[in-house]
């Protein structure tokens, strides 16, 4: 098998997984302030590594063909 269409296989496999998740990512709560004895402030964020965008681009990326 060419090294082209590994690589292509390998794409396209990143882009499923990546759409299957919706995009790869995570959430991570954050304490804004603690005030006292009162309960602390606290915020969730998400981090995202690999967004849904992303997951198309290799998907594209391993459909479209290279050898010409």
């Amino acid at each position: 098998m060419k090294p082209a269409a590994i690589v292509g296989i390998v794409l396209i496999i990143i882009g499923i997984i990546g759409f299957a998740y919706g995009g790869l990512g995570w959430t991570t709560e954050k304490k804004d302030a603690q005030l006292g004895p009162l309960k602390s402030l606290t915020r969730r964020a998400t981090e995202s590594l690999f967004p849904p965008i992303a997951s198309g681009i290799c998907l594209v990326g391993g459909v479209v063909p290279r050898d010409r």
